[in-house]
């Protein structure tokens, strides 16, 4: 992968926790995860890999993401929805690209990325601790 390409994972297993679409939502391609896959997919920036994952593990937060890169820290996001925070994920992937190691500080991620961040992964080639 180039230095300079970002991969975007999508859970497309994701189902909203919201009472309007309960959680056992059957069609997998009514699932609000599988709606935000096609919303990014139809206007990612060049350099944004958008990749369809079975699950992130995040069930209870609605749409999950992750931003990974190579040398950088990975990010994994929760609490997402295909109709309003597409344009945040975006700028969110534009800034962790542009930034060292991936590390974008906290004041200039978007407000929904400081509010739903679930975890943040060392690079794979970080020393043992």
């Amino acid at each position: 992968m180039p230095q300079d390409t970002v991969e975007l994972l999508v859970c497309v297993t994701c189902r909203s926790a919201s009472p309007a679409t309960p959680l056992a939502t059957p069609d997998p391609d009514t699932r609000p995860g599988a709606h935000l896959v096609q919303a990014l997919r139809d206007i990612a920036p060049e350099g944004l890999r958008i990749i369809a994952v079975d699950c992130l593990s995040n069930c209870s937060r609605g749409c999950t993401i992750a931003l990974r890169k190579p040398g950088a820290w990975t990010y994994v996001y929760g609490n997402l929805t295909p109709e309003l925070h597409v344009s945040d994920i975006l700028e969110g992937a534009r800034k962790y690209r542009d930034a060292e190691a991936g590390l974008v500080p906290w004041r200039e991620r978007p407000e929904h990325f400081r509010k739903n961040c679930i975890a943040r992964i060392p690079p794979l080639e970080a020393p043992n601790a």
